[in-house]
């Protein structure tokens, strides 16, 4: 590709709702730009941006792709991101390293829940944006309506730059109304405006004027006296207010029948900043601790962030970088300012889709990628060894679907865990831990297709075979009352025999206070060289409580007699007696299951309060606390962790994905009685398999 000045360089995220047409417009563009020479489909399988072959299979975007072309003498590179809130991650590290963003709107739906989303990303990026409604050639699409609710939901100001020639199966261009010039089928072929749409096109063109000469206070002024506003004059107003978020310039078209494409790329061009225009480069020095200001320049110290990581099944691990300052040489070093290692750096290129295009170096503003790089994961700094320097990494939301996870066979457990540590490096919205209690491996990430496209990837890129299933609740046992319980073992065989004799008490302890030994014994009933013995044989004895085989928890158990034989006694006979008086005096002390209860902060639009606190109801939750926050309202509220185990999916089918939570262990509490046998009768039947 060619070498272009950070001036012409333009880094643009296509966001939207899923099935909006985001990749069908990417293909579209690198079509009419020539980078591609054939037309791809999603539904057929062959886009630039869906290689993976898990988007191929499901026809949805799952990575986010980069796809750099040339248009109007600047070089665009589009990150073409997916759509379902699964995959949030991917746009969240696309928002991270772009100036600036378009969001697909459906011509008929307008402003879906996923646009709400990714609407949110951008303001967390404080990113510029443009509004493409596609898909106008749609039965029952509406241009004006879509713009509408862009302005209703959003509160923005609409800028309509163009009208659509034609709706539905009708559609057959669009006016722009800078120029007054209409664009006419997939070559936008220059034609006159339909003489039926001059008085609309007039009075929108009078409009967009309004709002350009808004952003400028010459213009402004050269507005109210009544002068007309040259195009290179609108440009420049609606420029000024795009980059200040002031205004949302409006565009249509359709990517599949390529129909308002190569407008939209020139509108990027115009309209979006280039990275030398765009927010102050930040980076922490680790060496002073101080905040320094970088210049978007190649003469600035060398600065790129580690965005995205993939496992190349070619090339092996495979870094995605962008570089904010100085520039990055192929074959050459790099320092990893987190890791505090030095990097070689291979071979550099740009990327496109899966092809990869070799370069000499990457400067200031651009993306590409290097592979086989040692220590540097997704979030690292690359930058000079004399000047360490550390840019913020990606921001990712915690994980709220989880999954117990178990190779299928004994070849795949020896890979399991080194393919699951490459897994969560390639998307860091996933998370592996293991479960000391239940001892079970989990696997969590943003929904139920998230973990289960993970699981195929497990497959896929590193050969290994895991089934999902649902997580155990680590529930445990305890006691609601003092009993004492005479634990007594003698066992005589020929010789030396065993005998050991232990008087207990148990004791319950407030919720949360854990264990307690305490030795009570006087006179020597019990030898004090037995006595570690006897709490060895009590901790063993806690780790399965009578009930269903949980540990037991807040008990205080004291040793106040016993008695001994000088021969046959030992500390295994000691550490038996143990276990067995343990036993006795909890089945006399009111033994109960407690199961872990989670503090749950919920975010939810205003009119699914209801319907969200009624699925709570039915879930044993005790609501705590309801506000409003930036227009939406957050339910507070304690529930048990056996409730909540399918919640993520629940919630986004009440609020038609509107709504997100967040999940915290808070504290034990006792299992109601009726679920409570439930559970026991469970843990029996599953023993006795």
């Amino acid at each position: 590709m060619a070498d272009y000045d950070i001036s012409k360089l333009r880094n643009v995220a296509l966001l939207g709702h899923g099935n909006c047409g985001k990749t069908s417009l990417s293909e579209a563009m690198l079509f009419d730009a020539g980078a591609i020479s054939r037309l791809g489909k999603v539904d057929e399988g062959n886009t630039t941006s869906d290689f993976d072959p898990e988007e191929q299979r499901r026809k949805i975007s799952v990575n986010t792709s980069i796809l750099p072309l040339d248009w109007d003498g600047c070089r665009i590179t589009i990150l073409d991101t997916p759509g379902y809130t699964d995959f949030v991650g991917e746009v969240r590290s696309a928002v991270r390293v772009v100036e600036g963003a378009v969001v697909l709107l459906d011509a008929v739906a307008g402003v879906e829940v996923g646009t709400e989303l990714v609407w949110q990303h951008a303001n967390d990026y404080k990113l510029p944006r443009i509004a493409f409604v596609n898909k106008m050639d749609r039965e029952n699409a509406d241009f004006q309506k879509a713009v509408e609710s862009l302005a209703d939901i959003f509160g923005v100001r609409p800028a309509i730059m163009q009208l659509p020639i034609g709706s539905q199966a009708n559609f057959k261009g669009v006016v722009d109304l800078v120029s007054r010039t209409a664009y006419l089928g997939p070559k936008a072929e220059k034609g006159p405006i339909p003489a039926d749409m001059a008085s609309q096109v007039e009075e929108a063109r009078t409009q967009l004027i309004e709002v350009a000469a808004e952003g400028d206070d010459e213009l402004i002024m050269k507005y109210l006296d009544g002068e007309e506003l040259t195009a290179d004059e609108i440009y420049r107003g609606l420029r000024l207010g795009v980059r200040g978020n002031k205004i949302v310039p409006v565009l249509c078209g359709s990517s599949l029948a390529n129909i308002g494409v190569q407008p939209l790329m020139s509108a990027i061009v115009a309209l979006l900043p280039s990275p030398a225009e765009g927010s102050e480069i930040r980076a922490k020095n680790p060496a002073t601790g101080e905040t320094e200001v970088l210049p978007a320049t190649d003469n600035g110290p060398l600065a790129a962030l580690a965005f995205k990581t993939t496992a190349d099944p070619f090339v092996g691990r495979l870094t995605y970088l962008r570089v904010y300052s100085g520039i990055l040489e192929s074959d050459s070093r790099a320092y990893n300012s987190r890791s505090e290692s030095e990097e070689r750096i291979g071979q550099l290129f740009l990327i496109r889709g899966k092809e990869q295009m070799p370069v000499k170096q990457l400067r200031a503003g651009e993306i590409g990628g290097v592979a086989k790089l040692s220590s540097t994961v997704t979030g690292d700094t690359l930058c000079d060894k004399g000047r360490p320097l550390m840019l913020d990494p990606v921001t990712y939301p915690k994980p709220i679907f989880s999954a117990a996870i178990a190779p299928k066979t004994k070849a795949d457990l020896d890979k399991m865990s080194t393919a699951l540590a490459r897994l969560v490096e390639e998307d860091p919205t996933l998370e592996v831990t293991r479960d000391a209690e239940t001892n079970e491996t989990i696997l969590s990430g943003m929904g139920e297709s998230h973990v289960d496209i993970a699981a195929r990837k497990l497959q896929q890129k590193f050969g290994v075979e895991i089934t999902l299933g649902t997580p155990k609740v680590p529930y445990r046992e305890t006691i609601t009352r003092t009993a004492s319980a005479q634990g007594r073992h003698k066992k005589q065989t020929g010789g030396h025999g065993q005998f050991g004799d232990v008087w207990l008490r148990l004791e319950p302890l407030p919720r949360g206070a854990g264990f307690e030994f305490v030795d009570e014994v006087f006179g020597g009933s019990v030898p004090r060289q037995y006595i570690p013995a006897v709490e060895k044989g009590v901790r063993e004895t806690m780790t399965k409580g009578i009930l269903a085989g949980y540990p037991v928890v807040d008990v205080r158990v004291a040793l106040y007699d016993g008695s001994y034989h000088a021969v046959d006694s030992s500390e295994m006979a000691f550490k038996i007696a143990a276990n067995l008086g343990f036993k006795k005096a909890m089945e006399e002390a009111g033994p109960v299951l407690l199961e872990p209860i989670m503090q749950v902060v919920i975010t939810i639009p205003e009119q699914y309060m209801g319907d969200v606190l009624g699925d709570l109801n039915t879930r044993r939750a005790r609501v705590q606390g309801m506000e409003q926050s930036h227009g939406r309202s957050v339910v507070t509220a304690q529930v048990p962790l056996a409730e909540m185990l399918h919640y993520a999916t629940t919630l986004r089918s009440i609020t038609q994905g509107r709504g997100v939570y967040t999940m915290e262990f808070s504290h034990y509490e006792e299992v109601p009685s009726h679920i409570a046998q439930q559970i026991i009768q469970a843990a029996k039947a599953a023993e006795s398999k």
